[in-house]
């Protein structure tokens, strides 16, 4: 079992940076690839970021590609989304997500945070 919380939002105006923080607890933590999902009022939830449990090659989507960071801390058990250049686009409630196989998808998404929200003003 691997409980997710994520904090680390608020309102920021566009041009600005935030860092969301996702704290884990469970001992097989570092045995999955990490993400974070978004999903805006009215839309469908969509993945922005993954890290795999090695902390290998992050790979991202292309809406956030060169902006955010994602990154890890398997000792801390901590999963990261820095985010800058933030555009009033980016607003949504920011989740993470752990799965075994993947986290690009939701359908391979295995336990869920609550979210954080993140709201972007022009």
């Amino acid at each position: 079992q691997v409980q997710l919380v994520e904090s680390g939002g608020g309102l920021i105006q566009a041009g600005g940076s935030l860092r969301l923080s996702c704290a884990t607890s469970g001992r097989t933590f570092s045995m999955y690839n990490m993400g974070w999902f978004r999903q805006a009022p009215g839309k469908e939830r969509e993945f922005v970021a993954e890290i795999s449990w090695r902390g290998g090659i992050p790979y991202y989507a292309d809406s956030v590609k060169g902006r955010f960071t994602i990154s890890r801390e398997n000792a801390k058990n901590m999963v990261y989304l820095q985010m800058n250049s933030l555009k009033p686009e980016d607003t949504a409630v920011y989740l993470c997500a752990a799965g075994r196989l993947s986290t690009r998808v939701v359908e391979s998404i295995d336990y869920w945070g609550k979210g954080s929200l993140v709201t972007v003003s022009s």
